[in-house]
C-alpha cells in the first residue's frame, strides 16, 4: 500500500464557512493509476494537495508507504508532483528544473541522469534552454521529468493537460502513462478529461465531499 487517507475532513472559514470533504477515505496500492474527476469547485486540487502532504486536513490521517518521518522528509522520499501550471523556475535551465527536487532534498546532482530524464520526455535537445523559452507542451514535459527526479513511489497530477492544445494534451498523456507503467509508479490524477481518465485502473468522482466510484 503506497497510500492510505483515512476519514479526511476539510473545511474553510473564510470568506465564508466551506464544507469541502467529510469523512473522506481512499487507498492507493503500489503501481495503480487513479483518477480524480469532479466539478470545479469540488475540492479535487485541495485533495490532491493533502494526499501530498502540502495541506493539512482538519482531521484524519495521510499515510504514505507506511512511513513515519515528517512531512518534507516524506514528499522528498515518496512523491512527485506535476503542476497544471507547471510551476517551473522560468530563469532556470529546463536541466535545472528537474534537478530541483535532488537540490531541494539535498541531494548530489547527477546531471548526466538529469539529461536521461530529459532524454525520457523527448527533450535531451533543451537541457540548457530557460524554461521561459519552451513551448506549453514543452514545460509540462520538463514537469513530467521532474517529478520524476527523486525516483518517487507515487506521482500526483493536477489537470496535467489542462494547460495544453489537443494534440500536445494527448501526447502529455500518452507520455505519463507509459512512464508511469514502465516504472512501476503509483499516479493519482486530478483531471475533468475523460479520455485521460479512462487511462487509470480506478476512476472516481468527487462530489458533495465524498469520492464515489465511476
Amino acid at each position: 500500500m503506497i497510500l492510505q487517507a483515512h476519514h479526511i475532513s476539510k473545511t474553510f472559514q473564510y470568506p465564508q464557512k466551506v464544507v469541502v470533504f467529510t469523512d473522506l477515505s481512499l487507498t492507493v496500492e503500489q503501481g495503480e493509476s487513479v483518477a480524480i474527476m469532479g466539478r470545479s469547485g469540488e475540492g479535487k486540487t485541495t485533495l490532491l494537495h493533502i494526499l501530498g502532504l502540502l495541506e493539512a486536513p482538519d482531521s484524519g490521517t495521510v499515510s504514505i508507504a507506511g512511513d513515519t518521518a515528517s512531512a518534507p522528509l516524506l514528499r522528498n522520499r515518496h512523491i512527485g508532483f506535476i503542476f497544471q501550471s507547471f510551476n517551473l523556475l522560468e530563469d532556470f535551465t529546463a536541466l535545472d528544473n528537474v534537478l530541483m527536487p535532488a537540490r531541494i532534498a539535498r541531494k548530489p546532482l547527477d546531471l548526466e541522469y538529469g539529461r536521461h530524464l530529459l532524454d525520457q520526455v523527448g527533450l535531451s535537445d533543451r537541457a540548457l534552454f530557460p524554461a521561459k523559452l519552451l513551448s506549453g507542451g514543452e514545460k509540462q514535459r520538463v514537469a513530467i521529468a521532474r517529478a520524476l527526479c527523486n525516483d518517487p513511489d507515487l506521482i500526483l497530477a493536477d489537470e496535467p493537460s489542462g494547460n495544453l492544445d489537443h494534440a500536445n494534451a494527448d501526447a502529455i498523456g500518452a507520455l505519463l502513462f507509459s512512464l508511469v507503467r514502465q516504472k512501476n509508479k503509483s499516479l493519482i490524477l486530478v483531471t475533468h478529461n475523460p479520455d485521460l481518465a479512462s487511462l487509470c485502473e480506478k476512476r472516481y468522482q468527487l462530489s458533495g465531499g465524498q469520492l464515489t466510484n465511476k
